[in-house]
């Protein structure tokens, strides 16, 4: 009975993903709507830093304040 069920399970999932990607509808993001005005785009440097350093900065930042102000006992 597990194997059936686990069959059913997938099949539906499956059946759910493929339904969603049938229902929706593109981005459309080549037509322009009113008011929009897009600014200039990031340069490789500033991507980089924007989506690679600066995280890793801020998890090595947030790291260091908790072992510094880590107030267990020693052991």
């Amino acid at each position: 009975m597990d194997k059936k069920n686990a069959l059913r399970a997938g099949a539906v999932a499956a059946g759910t993903t493929l339904m969603m990607l049938l229902m929706s509808s593109p981005a459309l993001a080549l037509t322009r709507d009113d008011g929009d005005d897009p600014g200039t785009g990031l340069s490789v440097a500033e991507t980089l830093g924007l989506y690679v350093v600066a995280p890793i900065v801020l998890f090595a930042v947030i790291a260091g304040l908790v072992m510094v102000l880590d107030k267990s006992k020693k052991v």
